[in-house]
């Protein structure tokens, strides 16, 4: 069953009960400020809950808006959450297919894009998607540290990366952010993202299986493991969620570039040294690349 939102094409009939990811009913009052049209940077202003922020602020968009798409290809938006970036897609791709497994934000992401004519969104599971189509790109962002919950197998994270190559085409590329678990600011007092626990990520989530994140040389492992060999690494700092700068392995940071504590958004955070200092430490010992907060992997076959 699809529906139409404006242009766009929603479809509803593979939605699985039981099955969802959300951040509560601040949901729903974001689905008002998108139906009414809203000035986002107001509503930011205004109501200073970090969900609000984080999936209605443009700087969202900081990390790929700079990356030349190919303008004729079609992308297909794993985890588009509540459309941070799906119009952003849509502007530089010519078919965008987004898929989230929450109805809720599947209808956030057609109503706030509904002016658009190249946005399908399906409110599902991503395995449950119709297996015919194959993209040039496709977008894991914030995505694949869930992989434990959601893909029910012995190696959860190794299957679903091999899921999702599958939907790409031969040439195609494959987008990756997440955090890093050996980041600098996990070191000096930030908790891990997702549990809100101290040092878990560092200490290697004991006894966690549903949810992580991975240090540089495990993700590039798990990432050729499913074939992907083609690797190119970014680092968005202070992180992949609100980046203000980006940095390549052809372009590290100076001294200096650093000099502040990352922000922790929706908890609250140990400042345990001074980071700006360490992370010189960590730019002159040339090891940025292992402890930057975040990782923007392009990968290719």
């Amino acid at each position: 069953m699809a529906i139409k939102v404006g242009n766009v094409d929603l479809v509803l009939d593979r939605l699985e009960k039981g099955v969802t990811y959300n951040d509560g009913d601040v949901e729903d009052d974001i689905i008002k400020y998108v139906s009414q049209d809203a000035d986002l940077n107001d509503v930011i202003k205004n109501d200073l809950r970090w969900p609000v922020l984080y999936h209605l602020s443009k700087k969202r968009e900081n990390l790929l808006d700079w990356y030349d798409f190919d303008p004729e290809a079609s992308l297909l938006e794993i985890g588009a959450g509540c459309g941070a970036l799906t119009g952003m897609f849509c502007r530089k791709v010519a078919n965008v297919t987004a898929v989230e497994i929450s109805e809720r934000r599947a209808r956030i992401v057609a109503i706030r894009n509904q002016k658009v004519d190249n946005l399908t969104v399906h409110a599902c599971r991503f395995e449950n998607l119709p297996m015919e189509q194959k993209f040039d790109y496709v977008t894991l962002i914030g995505v694949l540290e869930y992989a434990g919950r959601y893909h029910g197998s012995e190696d959860p994270y190794a299957d679903f990366l091999n899921s999702v190559r599958a939907r790409l085409k031969e040439e195609g590329t494959l987008i990756l952010a997440m955090e890093n678990k050996l980041g600098l600011k996990y070191w000096a007092g930030a908790p891990e993202d997702h549990t809100g626990v101290l040092f878990e990520n560092i200490e290697g989530y004991v006894g966690k299986t549903d949810v992580r994140t991975f240090g540089r040389k495990e993700l590039e492992v798990l990432l050729r493991s499913a074939g992907f060999n083609d690797l190119d690494f970014y680092y968005p700092m202070p992180d992949y969620k609100m980046p203000d700068m980006l940095f390549s392995e052809d372009h590290l940071p100076h001294l200096g570039d650093l000099s502040q504590s990352a922000p922790n958004y929706d908890q609250p955070r140990h400042i345990l040294f001074r980071e700006g200092l360490a992370m010189d430490s960590v730019i002159k010992n040339g090891v940025f690349g292992t402890m930057a907060n975040s990782f923007l992997v392009f990968c290719r076959g």
